[in-house]
């Protein structure tokens, strides 16, 4: 199909059948066998910003393709550069989902899809509301770009080559970003800082294949045993990492900060009902919203050894294995965790194991300045869209890009939230408010107003 038949498409379609539209696309970015549907996704993004008034390209990366889309030249305006992803979570498992994953559906006024907030339906609502925006003024306060990526859940591998290759084209005075949630339903949000990340697969190897149990086990060190103790010597007795050295760049919380996380709107039952555990726990002299936002953790995010099937196979595994993630806060580095980390786990490793180590991914954590004007206009346009004075967040999670965005571009991020508390993303049932959405297109053209300004 050309991109003038794609185009038709859009005609006539109301905001939430685009999409709805969008969300049919598999676009599972860690599944080659899906490449032709991420392909067909991106081409469908680029003709819906040329329909809409834009100049777009799919551009290649060296793996999914990108979309870049430009706005009509405002001469003396600021620049804004507003990022996005167009790729998708697995949808497994499948059984739990209340309607199928690709077929979007409403129920209690909410979209249910993967990718209905992670990140399409956030994305969507930026491109309605500059294209919305374009039609009934015939122009835009700002020079505005798209950039559309298709890696994003594997990583973003293929991004910081492609923004170095395409620099002076991405240049900007600032960037906008709606990937992370609010605070509580209905509360604008605007998340000043972001955890960095660090990751990795430890390996812990003994005999040189499988054993039984009854006959060896006694004689010979147990890779599992000796990695679940090592893994036990990751945290004290209070739930802090007890990895030596892993605090030195950890700041001082704030007493002024503390108080203002305090008094945001959600409460530690809140966080009990979200993940329906029995009881909450950490670091202990620290609240669950301080623990999220303003100190680091080391989480097990995978265990594998031994007989996996269903009943019992007396079995003295050769191999146990783990998967790390560490996250990481202001003036944290990702190579310095995972030293630390590796010198202490090769410290607990007892006699009669090898153990290896692969680092995965890292990223730096990222702090806005909230003196910036930038900063000011995104508080005032939150404002504007939702009728309230917005919260300032810290984000327990991690968006790689960001840092690097202000490492090849010079350039802040303002990060947007419009996910609802509860919008299950990356599980089952993942869901995203239409007045979220509606609010959305509305957040975009307050922002490039207040930009322009």
């Amino acid at each position: 199909m050309s991109h003038s038949e794609t185009a038709l498409s859009f005609s006539g379609k109301s905001d939430l059948d685009l999409l709805f539209d969008f969300l049919r696309f598999r676009s599972v970015s860690t599944k080659p066998d899906h490449a032709p549907e991420m392909r067909a996704c991106a081409d469908w993004v680029a003709a819906l910003l040329r329909h809409g008034g834009f100049q777009a390209e799919v551009a290649e990366t060296g793996g999914h393709p990108a979309v870049l889309g430009r706005g009509p030249e405002a001469p003396g305006k600021p620049t804004v550069l507003v990022y996005g992803h167009y790729d998708v979570q697995p949808e497994e498992p499948v059984n739990l989902w209340t309607s199928p994953p690709f077929e979007p559906a409403i129920r209690n006024k909410r979209v249910f899809a993967r990718g209905a907030t992670d990140n399409k339906g956030q994305i969507l609502a930026h491109i309605l509301g500059a294209i919305h925006l374009l039609r009934e003024e015939g122009s835009l306060p700002v020079n505005l770009i798209f950039l559309i990526e298709g890696e994003e859940e594997v990583g973003s591998t293929n991004l910081d080559d492609f923004i170095r290759a395409r620099r002076s084209e991405l240049r900007c005075d600032v960037i906008a970003i709606s990937d992370t949630g609010m605070i509580a339903e209905g509360y604008p949000t605007l998340t000043q800082s972001l955890r960095g990340i660090a990751a990795m697969e430890v390996i812990v190897r003994g005999p040189a294949t499988d054993l039984h149990s009854g006959i060896f086990g006694g004689a010979v060190m147990n890779p599992a045993t000796a990695l679940v103790r090592m893994l036990a010597g990751l945290h004290d007795a209070k739930g802090r990492i007890a990895v030596p050295g892993f605090y030195d760049d950890v700041t001082k919380p704030d007493a002024a900060e503390r108080e203002a996380l305090a008094a945001l709107p959600v409460s530690e039952s809140d966080y009990q009902r979200e993940t329906g555990v029995l009881l909450l726990s950490g670091e202990e002299g620290f609240s669950s919203m301080e623990r999220i936002g303003i100190r680091p953790t080391a989480e097990i995010n995978g265990l594998t050894s031994g007989y996996q099937g269903e009943g019992t196979k007396t079995v003295l595994p050769s191999t146990a294995s783990a998967k790390l993630t560490f996250r990481l806060v202001p003036n944290q580095k990702p190579d310095r965790a995972l030293n630390l980390v590796e010198i202490h786990l090769q410290n607990l490793l007892p006699p009669g194991v090898e153990m290896e180590i692969i680092r995965g991914h890292g990223g730096m954590p990222y702090t806005l300045d909230l003196k910036s004007p930038w900063c000011g206009a995104a508080l005032r346009a939150l404002e504007a869209t939702f009728g309230q004075k917005p919260a300032l967040m810290r984000e327990g999670g991690s968006i790689p890009i960001v840092q690097t965005f202000r490492d090849l571009l010079g350039s802040d991020t303002l990060l947007l939230g419009l996910a609802a508390p509860d919008c299950k993303a990356h599980a089952p049932d993942e869901n995203f408010p239409v007045e979220n959405f509606e609010a959305g297109i509305r957040l975009h053209q307050n922002l490039l107003r207040e930009l322009a300004g």
